[in-house]
């Protein structure tokens, strides 16, 4: 008898959750902030995703260069 049985575990990340409390609170009016300050959750990693693929592009199109 196999047992395979393969668990995946899914849900919402911490700045997911955070994301949809700050829409949420926005929405009914808990905080004025800015749009792009209720949206910082999930700029600031895309952000920092664009930096680093920025930098890899730099230094694969340097190594390109100096062979």
């Amino acid at each position: 008898m196999s047992s395979s049985s393969s668990s995946t575990s899914g849900g919402i990340s911490f700045t997911g959750m955070l994301q949809i409390l700050f829409i949420g609170l926005k929405l009914t009016g808990y905080i004025s902030w800015h749009w792009w300050q209720v949206f910082l959750p999930t700029i600031i990693p895309l952000g920092l995703v664009t930096i680093i693929l920025v930098g890899w592009l730099i230094v694969v199109l340097v190594n390109q260069v100096n062979r």
